[in-house]
């Protein structure tokens, strides 16, 4: 028998995880440290997602695995022996903590100290997503509880200081935060300085109510390891409810959300207006539109704000966004948070109100047009993975079927980051065609956007994007086989999606067969290079230039100067 190459045993390894995965959803529960688990932890071992780091050596714990994981679930996951994934319940009509990652838009309520409870509103995506990082956490958690005993079955001296550390958090200081950290080095098989480093990051997140600290967070990892290895009764154990399948793929969420805009766009006059839709994020269009006639004052060293570069210009501006918001709501800007339960806030721009509002010199953009005909720009927040098929979908239905009355939408743009194949942060992405893996569909495309759009010293990569099942289920061998077989630039998690709902529309007559598409994508990563990954942290300012050169040469496309 032929051997399976190394790029085959890594999609076996997705395939069957989704399959079980999409099994346990009909089963109805599993426990992580069962057969069913261990079947979970066995595919994530087999495959050996680069971001996760040393997850496979049974020596050390991943910390960086770890932040980025504890980072998109939520505060107290460690101490959780019941996990219930469920569709939406009434929650706010109770006393239950309403808990949302700092990383990640979900909806946790703390049922109790031992009980957390994921409201489930963004599909299958979101669902492979915890199932993903809740098996992680198993794995690391089974490493830490073999460092609490001895050979001779004693609770080592390292344990018991940190049970002391977690006693006594808040009064370590100095000498003695120093040595608990090191003896932490010690259960985790880590270096001092790389304990030290994970303990300040989670203790930043501490201090602003978003998780524990790092000494808490392995007490309780291991603590639960020690009591399932006395009864099985004290397994971790995680509930699907039976009501949670019934919704995936019905989109009562995504037909909300589009309601509540169509509704909008009618009660301001503005759904007959040519509509040009942007998924993006919730600052940049508002900036580079608002930015410079709300922020005259703001200078960056001796300059003034008509004389900046652009990007020092909108670095300036950050944390002064309330007063960009404040005059925006005065010249167009209708704010239309998500009631939904999608996580997908938007923002309405009447650009008929923009006209005499002063722009940056480098951002050729003409909104002189007649009131009647002037675009009107829906921005919508970033979807999560097959959740931007649902909201694509149900966004271009008509606005009444009989008689049909369509929405007049003249282009679709997708601005997103993803991990980048050839390059590294912050270059730029244009897709020619997505590929969504573990399935047969592809789509080509017309992208009107073009490399020579961008500034000549950015490095930007043209071709096709894998739409992949979830950031934490890639590893290098089969990333470099897209890369070699079908000349990919890049990976993300949901173009594939919107593609697939932009043709669909186009087949039903929802929207012109000639609307512009565009996609562009800045890199939040490089998950071929292990200082690169997603888990590395973020991208901070240097994210200033490829997030605001998309959006601007976006805004450019439709409003050419």
């Amino acid at each position: 028998m032929q051997d399976l190459t190394r790029s085959q045993k890594a999609r076996i390894a997705i395939s069957s995880f989704k399959t079980m995965a999409n099994a346990l959803a009909l089963r109805g529960y599993f426990r992580p440290s069962g057969k069913m688990g261990r079947s979970l932890a066995d595919c994530l071992i087999a495959l050996s997602p680069e971001i996760y780091g040393s997850m496979n050596d049974a020596r050390v714990v991943e910390l960086k695995g770890l932040e980025y994981v504890i980072d998109r679930l939520p505060r107290g996951i460690e101490q959780a022996t019941r996990l219930i994934l469920t569709e939406e319940e009434p929650f706010g009509e109770t006393t239950f903590e309403k808990i949302i990652p700092p990383k990640r838009r979900r909806s946790c309520y703390r049922i109790s100290e031992n009980e957390i409870c994921f409201v489930i509103s963004r599909g299958l995506s979101e669902i492979y997503d915890i199932l993903t990082h809740i098996t992680f956490l198993n794995i690391e958690a089974k490493k830490i509880g073999s460092h609490m005993v001895d050979d001779a079955g004693n609770v080592t001296f390292e344990w018991k200081d940190l049970e002391e550390a977690v006693l006594k958090l808040d009064q370590l200081d100095g000498r003695e935060l120093e040595k608990a950290i090191w003896n932490l080095s010690l259960i985790l098989g880590r270096s001092y300085q790389e304990t030290r480093q994970s303990f300040e990051h989670f203790e930043k997140n501490r201090k602003a109510g978003n998780s524990n600290s790092l000494f808490h967070l392995v007490y309780h990892l291991g603590t639960r390891i020690a009591n399932e290895m006395k009864s099985r009764d004290n397994y971790l154990i995680v509930y699907l409810t039976p009501s949670l399948m019934n919704i995936i793929a019905q989109q009562r969420y995504g037909r909300n959300w589009a309601d509540d805009i169509k509704a909008k766009l009618q009660a301001l006059g503005l759904h007959q207006r040519p509509l040009h839709i942007i998924s993006a994020n919730m600052h940049s269009v508002v900036n580079l539109v608002y930015g410079p006639a709300a922020a005259r004052q703001c200078t960056v060293g001796t300059g003034t704000v008509p004389d900046d570069p652009l990007y020092d210009f909108i670095n300036c501006i950050r944390e002064d966004s309330e007063t960009v918001l404040a005059f925006a709501r005065e010249h167009g800007l209708c704010e239309l948070p998500d009631r939904s339960g999608t996580h997908i806030d938007c923002q309405i721009i009447d650009t008929a109100q923009l006209a005499g509002v002063p722009l940056h010199p480098d951002v050729k953009i003409d909104f002189n047009r007649e009131e009647t005909s002037a675009p009107v720009l829906l921005v919508i927040d970033y979807a999560f993975g097959a959740q931007a098929f649902e909201a694509m979908d149900c966004l271009l239905n008509p606005l009444s079927e009989e008689p049909m009355r369509r929405m007049n939408v003249e282009s679709i743009s997708i601005m997103g980051k993803a991990g980048i194949l050839p390059g590294k942060k912050g270059d730029i992405m244009l897709a020619t065609a997505h590929v969504i893996e573990g399935s047969s569909d592809n789509y080509m495309f017309e992208n009107d956007l073009d490399r020579s759009d961008f500034d000549p010293d950015m490095a930007v990569f043209t071709g096709p994007m894998i739409t992949v099942l979830g950031t934490s289920l890639q590893n290098r061998d089969m990333l470099q086989r897209f890369q070699t077989s079908w000349n990919t630039v890049g990976l993300e998690m949901e173009g594939g999606h919107y593609q697939r709902a932009i043709s669909a529309a186009i087949i039903k007559g929802h929207i012109e067969k000639d609307v512009k598409v565009r996609y562009a994508y800045y890199a939040s990563d490089n998950p071929l290079d292990s200082g690169q990954t997603l888990a590395a942290g973020e991208m901070g300012v240097d994210g200033i230039r490829p997030t605001y050169m998309v959006t601007k040469v976006i805004l450019e496309k439709i409003f050419p100067g």
